[in-house]
């Protein structure tokens, strides 16, 4: 069973931080990339990070850019996004999901079920 499930997600105000977890099961990591998205309520889903299969390579939205950093623990089957400074326009339900082809941009055949973010005082 191929399964993605986000986890970390809650209640921040802004300026705080959160850490997110992409937990993996039913498949190797190592050959997977693992992309962040997120949705926000009368918004599209947009990507926010992504982090490559071969080399680790690392990439970020822009709006996140500084604030946000993606990492992954193939021994534990899990990637991370950590959140830094967190603003009210970051609140959205966060997804995970995993890349087959390894590479970030390819098509993500697996989805996670989301974790809500939500930055507000």
């Amino acid at each position: 069973q191929l399964q993605l499930v986000e986890s970390g997600g809650g209640l921040v105000q802004p300026g705080g931080s959160l850490r997110l977890s992409c937990a993996t099961s039913g498949f190797t990591l190592d050959y997977y990339a693992i992309g962040w998205f997120r949705q926000a309520p009368g918004k599209e889903r947009e990507g926010v990070s992504c982090i490559s299969s071969s080399d680790g390579s690392t990439y970020y939205a822009d709006s996140v850019k500084g604030r946000f950093t993606i990492s992954r623990d193939n021994a534990k089957n899990t990637v991370y996004l950590q959140m830094n400074s967190l603003k009210p326009e970051d609140t959205a339900v966060y997804y995970c999901a995993a890349a087959r082809a390894g590479l970030c941009g390819d098509e993500y055949d697996y989805w996670g079920q989301g974790t809500q973010v939500t930055v507000s005082s």
